[in-house]
This record gives structure tokens, sequence and C-alpha cells, in this order.
């Protein structure tokens, strides 16, 4: 576990190498983020935080949930719901449940 925040990108980069190489999963953090994208008028979203991790290397982020620690306005999370679920989410009754978003050259870590 790493808290990319804190540790910056350029490390979480090289741990996401070192986890490639040996088989590991690396689950991030999010301990520091709250000072970043809780305040309403800093303009971060934590969207773009998750992004940034998954192009850095990043498998797993721990964000927490919608009604905990990141509680928002109502209508924006539930744009996001409805963006992720209905847009994102391509469901396959046969094989599960597949976000179709492209990742270019980044490797998979979900079945």
């Amino acid at each position: 576990m790493h808290d990319y925040l804190t540790g910056g990108f350029t490390s979480n980069t090289s741990l996401a190498h070192y986890c490639r190489d040996n088989g590991l999963l690396l689950h991030i953090h999010r301990a520091i983020h709250v000072v970043i994208d809780r305040q309403k008028n800093h303009g971060m979203h934590f969207r773009l935080l998750a992004k940034a991790l998954r192009m850095s290397g990043g498998d797993h982020i721990h964000d927490g949930t919608v009604v905990g620690k990141l509680e928002g306005e109502r209508d924006i999370t539930w744009a996001l719901l409805i963006y992720y679920v209905i847009i994102l989410l391509k469901r396959i009754r046969s094989c599960g449940i597949y976000f179709t978003q492209d990742w270019v050259f980044m490797p998979v870590f979900c079945p």
C-alpha cells in the first residue's frame, strides 16, 4: 500500500514497475487527497487524481464511499454515477461487467 500524493508520482511509478516485475498489485491509499479535493475552491476533482494515479501505474485506489469521507453535492454525485454506470460500464450477462474505457497501452488489472 502506498500513498501516491504523499510519496509523489515519480515514486509511485517506480513502485508500480517493481510491483509489475514481481507480480504484485499496487494498492494506493489516498490519505492526503482530502486536503486537495475536498476544498470546493481548489478546483480539483478526485476523478482527476484517480486518472493521474492510473497513468502513473497504480492498480487500485482506496477512495472511500459516496456517503463516507468523500461526501459531495447530490447532483454531482448522481451525475458521476450515471456516467460510470450507463456510459462506461458495458454489461455482458455471460461474462460479467467490463469497463469499456480504452487505456491504450496500459496493462489491465481487473479480469
